[in-house]
């Protein structure tokens, strides 16, 4: 073999070794989902999809997963909303301050989320947006709105400008031609962003474990509480579902990322 077979054969080597070592833990956890028994073991006496019956017929894991969809789908809204308009607005060449602006706009992706957490404990409690769904949709709206600053920004770093002059030229307003011309072609951008934003706020746990009640739990959060109180491979159940959840957002991803690529590189008519 020549120096640069083996050179190849050695990165598949240690390329494979660093893939099973990240994956293991996520492999090692979903065929415990199926176990017959109540308890964590290998190998297992059984296979069972009665964990997962638990969990459809579970009130409490049914309110948990509806409080995460609730607050996933709000908190993706509203990120997408203010992140697209704030990538618009650092974009623009007469924007100041862009460089502070945008550290601002992405620092809750930088501070750590247990301090972040503790602040918004004591903002909301001054404001009584504790213990509600409101509290929660608004921390997490903070939490995703930097993915779609990022991705809208990045996407928009390939947007022909002179489009927008054109449209302002045939009488087109700002607004009018924002919507039309430049919305439809950034689109997989906004999108990969509300994907990046809905996973955070539906992954999300510790400020859930800051501002959220009882009534308010979300599903990472009852999971953490099942894992403190009552280990039971529901949990192993909602993770795998959880597992394949995220990977289907992560293909969707990839594929509007490759297509605003594709969009970017493709010159314009």
């Amino acid at each position: 073999m020549s120096r640069a077979q083996v050179f190849s054969a050695a990165l598949w080597l240690v390329g494979g070794l660093v893939i099973f070592f990240l994956m293991a833990p996520i492999l090692a956890i979903m065929p415990l989902s199926f176990n017959s028994e109540p308890f964590f073991t290998y190998p297992m006496p059984g296979v069972s999809l009665k964990w997962y019956r638990e969990f459809f017929e579970s009130t409490v894991w049914l309110l948990s997963l509806k409080n995460s969809m609730i607050v996933a789908v709000a908190a993706t809204i509203l990120s997408t909303a203010l992140g697209t308009v704030a990538a618009i607005g650092l974009t623009r060449p007469e924007c100041p301050a862009r460089a502070v602006l945008t550290a601002i706009l992405i620092s809750p992706m930088i501070v750590p989320v247990v301090v972040s957490a503790v602040g918004i404990y004591y903002a909301f409690a001054a404001a009584g947006l504790l213990n509600s769904l409101t509290g929660l949709i608004l921390a997490h709206t903070a939490l995703g709105a930097p993915f779609v600053v990022i991705t809208v920004t990045a996407t928009l770093q390939g947007f022909d400008q002179n489009l927008m002059r054109a449209a302002a030229g045939l009488g087109a307003r700002p607004i009018a031609a924002t919507r039309l011309v430049m919305l439809p072609l950034i689109a997989p951008g906004v999108l990969s962003g509300a994907l990046f934003a809905f996973v955070t706020s539906f992954d999300e746990v510790v400020i859930a474990l800051f501002i959220a009640g009882s009534e308010q739990r979300t599903l990472p959060r009852q999971m953490w509480s099942g894992v403190r109180e009552q280990l039971s491979p529901t949990i192993a159940a909602v993770a795998t579902m959880l597992i394949v959840l995220s990977t289907i957002f992560l293909l969707v991803m990839q594929w509007l990322q490759r297509r605003a690529e594709r969009q970017r590189l493709t010159p314009n008519n």
